[in-house]
């Protein structure tokens, strides 16, 4: 109970810091993610749940869209990827222009708003030997015919691999890219930010600095971009800590800069292992995430971020519905999207289920006693009927 005591003093204060829109320092952060009593994350979700009122109020949001991973083709062989195939191998998919455009027009029938552009690196997604015509090919075919939507699509890593495939600067490929009509950018591929976590579970992958020096470059370019983190795998809390401290380090540096553009959201990815490779399933030695531990990362993620990045969202495709809306108490202001459909996530085992109705979002936030909000896909809220 004195250890008890000594936690909660601590909790209180630096909590009063958070509120007080203070930075946490990353010791400070590292304390609070060390506390292991019922009693104290108990104190750590109100206070989380304090400042997401503070900064962002009561309401919640969500967005309508659709998630279109147009390809599962990969080069790369992450040890947490159960989505990725080598062309030829069964399950391996490539969608077409016509298929993209029919499930963008569906989408739009049913009032999305956004849609979502992922998929793997494929070495033979090139037009006339070039990777990034393809890929402007793959924003013109939807913003070609509707111009009205977000096209949120390709991560650090898919800018990286363009740039790579056809030599040029990831600046360059930005711009394309945005002329083309792309809009912003997932922050996914971000995984860990510490390259000890990042040899281990993607040794292919672009490494941290990588990462962030794409998301800024985004930024400077006036491209949006989302932050994420996958967690509850081997990674460390120490290294928790450091991948939020470099998320804020960002923001606030894209910030001073006077850049166009910035981190829009963060998302907690929890790790989901059930049909992930062999290797790091039996390291981590769980299929499903473990709600409680997200909801602790969550919390202590919204005390450290602090008013640098406001809009905070759980993975309902990882958590379930039932998760992600308890995250709701503990720091989360925005359930995400519709998606409609998703496979990256589905296919490693995860049970959340692949789409949701804007209704089904509406009435689990209204269970939750909170009002709900539709948005786009950078926060502006949306007149609703």
């Amino acid at each position: 109970m004195v250890l008890s005591t000594v936690n909660l003093t601590l909790i209180e204060e630096l909590a009063a810091q958070a509120l007080a829109l203070e930075d946490l320092t990353p010791q400070q952060g590292l304390q609070l993610l060390q506390c292991n009593d019922p009693q104290s994350w108990e104190l750590i979700k109100q206070y989380g749940d304090r400042l997401r009122q503070k900064l962002v109020g009561e309401t919640v949001t969500y967005v309508v869209n659709r998630n279109i991973n147009f390809t599962n083709i990969c080069e790369q062989h992450c040890n947490f990827c159960a989505f990725r195939r080598d062309d030829g191998q069964a399950g391996a998919y490539w969608l077409n222009d016509s298929e993209i455009f029919n499930k963008t027009k569906d989408a739009v029938a049913q009032g999305a708003t956004e849609i979502c552009l992922q998929g793997g690196l494929n070495p033979q997604a090139k037009i006339n030997g070039s990777s990034l015509a393809y890929y402007v090919n793959l924003v013109e075919t939807i913003k070609g015919q509707f111009p009205q939507l977000h096209l949120h699509g390709f991560s650090p890593q898919e800018i990286q691999f363009i740039a790579r495939q056809d030599d040029l600067t990831y600046g360059e490929v930005l711009m394309a890219l945005k002329s083309a009509g792309l809009d912003s950018l997932p922050g996914t591929a971000a995984e860990v930010l510490v390259d000890r976590v990042r040899r281990i579970i993607c040794p292919e992958k672009i490494d941290s600095q990588t990462w962030l020096e794409i998301i800024g470059l985004a930024h400077r370019h006036g491209l949006p971009t989302t932050s994420t983190l996958m967690a509850g795998h081997i990674e460390t809390p120490e290294e928790i800590i450091t991948h939020l401290n470099r998320l804020r380090q960002r923001q606030q540096t894209s910030l001073a800069r006077g850049y166009a553009a910035s981190i829009t959201e963060f998302i907690l990815l929890p790790f989901v292992g059930e049909k992930a490779p062999p290797s790091l399933r039996k390291r981590v030695g769980r299929d499903q995430p473990d709600l409680n531990q997200a909801l602790q990362i969550m919390a202590i993620a919204r005390l450290y971020l602090g008013k640098w990045i406001v809009n905070h969202q759980p993975s309902w495709v990882k958590l379930g519905l039932t998760g992600a809306t308890t995250a709701l108490a503990w720091g989360c202001n925005d359930l995400g999207g519709t998606l409609m459909e998703e496979h990256i996530t589905t296919m490693a085992g995860a049970k959340g289920g692949t789409c949701l109705t804007a209704t089904q979002l509406q009435n689990a936030i209204i269970a939750m006693g909170r009002p709900h909000q539709q948005r786009t896909t950078l926060y502006k809220h949306l007149k609703t009927n």
